[in-house]
């Protein structure tokens, strides 16, 4: 294996790195095999006049990347894994919902073969989050995260001073961010976002002509959730309501026997309310998208099937925008479509 391996003493890449670089080379044009026997941490510093440190760094990262393996009393070997890629990813999301797994699909189809992606969920817990971050990182080559937290009285938060702290310490041409942008990472790293404030308030104008049509619109925000909401879609929702002169509400939840009146709007954000509003306004007898009118926020396959009128993110131009950044090694800002896409429940 030695002959294979090159370490460049006037290169600014560490040590450790090109360890890595090496061994994921060699085995990816066939000069490491899988079940190959690699030299010990001794020898391999021996052989190369490194610091046992720097070799154990290396070997300690490409273990945790399922490269190589080790058994105790005889060494190390390639790993049986699947694992050999030239693209490693490390995928957070704050939560396992229908539209986060569609973004995730879609750049997982677009990124292709020659990657490997390992998909993590955080549950918007900051402990959780850096935990994850830090046990990882060194060990990939790029981080995707869907920055979305909540603080104690579970508000939505885009960003504590713990994560900007964590992330920032990451290789900035590493970061890969999704859902929102800082104007800190700005230039060096990639960001597809969305614009949560503006996206509801244009969405919503798109939409103003048949909206104009009900007597009430209702956004039914839950103010604390498990999985908080950003509070700039309330912001815009506002905006749009007070611009054009519309009565409004703001409901923390669809409640059972809630009072349907004819000439009501409902704009809804999780999809238990969805459920239960659909279910109630059919038991009351009303005509959807003529007596009561339904908006969900963002769409589904389920959605579409129903007729149900959405405004949405583009998930899937989300997804593959963020491949083609990596695949293309390209810095900068993406502003991702947002949508009013109307069906039979408006």
């Amino acid at each position: 294996m030695m002959k294979f391996i090159k370490i460049d003493e006037n290169s600014r890449v560490p040590k450790y790195q090109q360890i890595i670089d090496e061994i994921i080379h060699n085995i990816s044009i066939g000069n490491l095999t899988m079940d190959q026997k690699i030299p010990s941490i001794n020898m391999f510093s021996e052989e190369f006049y490194l610091s046992r440190d720097t070799v154990e760094k290396a070997y300690s990262i490409l273990k945790e990347r399922n490269i190589i393996t080790s058994i105790r009393g005889k060494g190390f070997y390639i790993s049986r894994t699947k694992l050999i890629s030239k693209v490693n990813i490390l995928f957070l999301v704050n939560k396992l919902s229908s539209y986060k797994l569609r973004t995730y699909n879609h750049f997982i189809n677009s990124i292709g073969a020659n990657s490997h992606t390992d998909l993590h969920v955080y549950h918007c817990d900051e402990t959780l989050f850096l935990n994850l971050l830090d046990k990882n990182k060194a060990a990939y080559d790029y981080y995707i995260v869907m920055p979305h937290f909540k603080t104690e009285d579970l508000r939505h938060q885009s960003f504590t001073d713990k994560v900007l702290d964590a992330l920032c310490k990451l290789p900035q041409e590493k970061l890969v961010l999704l859902d929102n942008s800082k104007p800190i990472f700005s230039g060096k790293t990639s960001e597809i976002y969305q614009d949560f404030e503006n996206d509801i308030y244009f969405a919503l104008t798109e939409a103003l002509p048949k909206i104009t049509k009900y007597n009430k619109i209702m956004l039914i925000y839950p103010e604390k959730a498990v999985y908080p909401y950003p509070g700039r879609i309330l912001h815009g929702f506002r905006k749009f309501c007070v611009e054009h002169k519309l009565d409004f509400e703001i409901l923390n939840e669809v409640y059972d026997d809630m009072i349907l009146k004819k000439g009501d709007l409902f704009i809804t954000i999780e999809e238990a309310d969805l459920v239960n509003l659909v279910k109630q306004v059919r038991e009351d007898e009303f005509k959807l998208g003529k007596e009561i009118g339904i908006i969900s926020y963002n769409d589904t396959p389920l959605k579409e099937l129903l007729g149900i009128t959405v405004i949405s993110t583009d998930f899937k131009v989300m997804g593959e925008t963020a491949a083609q950044m990596i695949l293309n090694k390209s810095k900068g800002k993406f502003k991702v479509p947002f949508n009013f896409i109307d069906r039979e429940s408006l």
